[in-house]
């Protein structure tokens, strides 16, 4: 039998000092590691506003660089964004703050390398069905399917 270790305030607070500095983290991540270190409801609150305070945790921040990095390495269009920070219980504000730091000219750029790079993978011959599977994969991506088959029709 394991017993699970118990912390003490001032041991929680360090503890979710380093696990936010490791990287921006959203308030739901920090209260769920709370919860799983065991800790009580008014602690949870206290040791939150403390990280707010000292500036440990910023959901604006946390929404900016989530955004950079999902829209840079994994390539997601803003759809896919919206939903995955809506998920992570992100205030309407941050979301539309952190969507500005997407470039406009680059999201095109990246819409149009995508849509390039699926139309030589996908080996489909009937061009119907082609176009139905690139767009499923940009659709799944989070691109607007507006953009998707302009991009498409652009390109078959």
């Amino acid at each position: 039998m394991n017993p699970q270790k118990t912390y003490t305030v001032d041991e929680a607070q360090k503890k979710l000092e380093n696990y936010c500095a490791y990287q921006e983290r959203c308030h739901k991540e920090v209260r769920s590691k709370l919860m799983e270190m065991r800790m009580i409801p008014q602690v949870v609150d206290t040791i939150i506003v403390h990280l707010i305070t000292h500036n440990f945790l910023n959901e604006e921040r946390f929404a900016k660089s989530f955004v950079r990095g999902k829209f840079r390495i994994k390539k997601w269009g803003k759809v896919r964004l919206v939903r995955e920070l809506k998920f992570r219980d992100v205030s309407k504000y941050s979301i539309d703050t952190a969507l500005q730091e997407i470039d406009l000219d680059d999201y095109f750029d990246t819409l149009d390398a995508l849509v390039q790079k699926r139309i030589d993978q996908v080996t489909e011959k009937n061009i119907y069905k082609k176009k139905k599977k690139i767009a499923d994969y940009l659709l799944y991506r989070g691109w607007e399917s507006h953009l998707i088959y302009e991009k498409i029709n652009e390109h078959l």
